[in-house]
């Protein structure tokens, strides 16, 4: 049985921790370094940083926040946001991270994904999806929708399509990111999340959501997500990373206990 993970998520924007509910209402809540060293030395199993207005501002991601976070953690350290090319790829590696994570680039040029899988490998090149409901229709015949640009602009994607073409186009791992649950702590997307963990042969990270360890319990058990991203449950120090491990452990989940 492959061991379960917990990965907390860094939403940082202007060099500052923040979070919103539902992609909206975004407010500054701490230092992502501070964080990021605090989660790492508390049994972390993975890391994820995202630069929240990167692509809406059409810039880079700030490569000296990559860095000094970086310096201060020894998991593995995804970072997203602003990724248009493989050098900007190679640059986010030169700076520490050890996977990226592709989202709005992607859709709007796919071959962005095959570039990065052949430039610095298949798993260190992870497609995020951020993801809404929608009535079921011909054009979104799993009843989701792919939105990019932090969840301002909605696409023609039906969210299971995309993902499956993410995975042939050569992710490997995949970020679904459910925008309706987002922020909400009342739970993961469960169907959303198992209709995909079910399609594809990548691991699944289910995201948005959590709130208390039933809901990570029930994701990585009923939803059969691989990971189980965290922010405002652990950000507001609702509870930590090893009370979340250790509580998954003792309901028999395959996790990696390190403290």
């Amino acid at each position: 049985m492959l061991t379960k993970r917990i990965i907390a998520c860094l939403d940082v924007r202007d060099g500052n921790l923040a979070k919103s509910v539902k992609f909206v209402n975004t407010k500054d809540i701490g230092d992502p370094v501070k964080v990021a060293k605090e989660y790492y030395d508390d049994g972390l199993d993975e890391l994820v940083f995202y630069d929240i207005t990167a692509s809406s501002d059409d810039r880079g991601i700030m490569l000296d926040v990559v860095e000094r976070v970086a310096r201060q953690v020894y998991i593995p350290f995804s970072v997203g946001g602003g990724i248009r090319n493989v050098d900007d790829a190679n640059r986010l590696l030169m700076a520490g991270a050890e996977k990226i994570n592709v989202n709005s680039a992607a859709v709007r040029r796919p071959d962005l994904i095959s570039e990065c899988s052949r430039a610095i490998g298949t798993q260190n090149t992870v497609l995020s999806v951020d993801i809404i409901k929608a009535a079921v229709s011909r054009d979104f015949p799993s009843g989701y929708q792919v939105v990019i640009d932090g969840g301002r602009k909605r696409t023609a994607l039906d969210a299971l399509e995309w993902s499956l073409r993410g995975e042939e186009l050569g992710a490997g791992e995949l970020v679904i990111n459910s925008i309706d649950a987002d922020g909400t702590k009342s739970g993961y997307e469960i169907n959303l999340t198992r209709m995909i963990a079910e399609a594809v042969s990548i691991p699944v990270i289910a995201s948005g959501g959590a709130g208390k360890p039933e809901h990570l319990l029930e994701v990585l058990t009923k939803g059969k997500a691989d990971a189980a991203l965290v922010a405002s449950m652990v950000h507001y120090g609702d509870y930590t990373v090893r009370e979340l491990k250790e509580w998954l452990h003792s309901r028999g989940v395959n996790i990696r206990l390190r403290f």
